[in-house]
């Protein structure tokens, strides 16, 4: 728990560090100083290309995309440019952040097109026995290595072991005796496993929602503006996820 906090509060202050950065790169885009801009933006970056990176494994092991046709490289290119010809469109330093997001999540819109989704598995979160789940993680492991593919490309400062932590899911009063079953029962590294399980079955919506929201502490406000979408639809849409996330935990491990 204790490193879950430290995660979460390392995050909050990744925030504030980009934030910090924009009137930087504002006077540096006037100076037209493009190497200290780009200097300056790579230390804002990695988390950004974890996100992508994760995206990209998940179109590889879907069969969606071709292993050496995409890289994150690629699109963190791309943003960089996007950044330097539109940073003066940013309105403040509170937006810069978000922006950054929202620009990949359109550079892997032009790529990723999002397949029809099978909501067969939504369907049964509560029906699945435990052989079936095995099968699934089984499945899950030998199509993905049970981990990204891409992880040699992650830069360290945006790689977190606990990244969804079950006081994300469990929400609910009375949920304290699952975590502490859970922790115990699964550690840090199956958690994770089970919880990148279900949410590659999720619709990419949802996933992506769940994940700027706990992975990279964006609230929901925010992730409207990253998504295009409402308060009201993200907040729906979490919710959501949260409760899939939840069954497929309480039918997996403990009814």
């Amino acid at each position: 728990m204790e490193e879950s906090v430290n995660i979460y509060e390392g995050n909050r202050e990744f925030h504030l560090f980009v934030a910090n950065t924009y009137k930087d790169l504002i006077r540096l885009k006037k100076e037209g100083d493009l190497s200290s801009f780009n200097n300056l933006l790579v230390k804002a970056i990695p988390k950004v290309k974890r996100y992508v990176n994760k995206e990209l494994d998940r179109a590889l092991a879907s069969g969606k995309i071709d292993r050496n046709k995409y890289r994150a490289d690629d699109f963190i290119d791309q943003l960089f440019i996007e950044m330097y010809d539109h940073i003066d469109e940013i309105e403040n330093e509170k937006e810069l952040y978000p922006w950054m997001f929202k620009k990949v999540d359109e550079l892997l819109g032009d790529i990723l097109v999002e397949e029809e989704f099978d909501s067969l598995f939504l369907e049964n979160l509560d029906n699945y026995s435990k052989p079936e789940w095995d099968e699934m993680q089984e499945k899950f492991s030998t199509d993905g290595d049970g981990d990204l593919v891409m992880k040699e490309e992650w830069d360290d400062i945006s790689y977190a072991k606990n990244d969804y932590v079950l006081n994300h899911v469990f929400v609910e009063d009375g949920d304290e005796k699952i975590i502490v079953q859970l922790d115990k029962e699964l550690g840090d590294e199956n958690i994770r496993k089970h919880t990148e399980l279900v949410l590659r079955q999720l619709p990419v919506p949802m996933r992506r929602v769940y994940e700027l929201f706990t992975e990279h502490q964006f609230d929901v406000a925010e992730i409207a503006k990253i998504r295009n979408s409402t308060i009201k639809e993200v907040e729906s849409i979490l919710e959501a996820a949260r409760k899939s996330l939840r069954k497929s935990f309480l039918s997996r491990y403990v009814s």
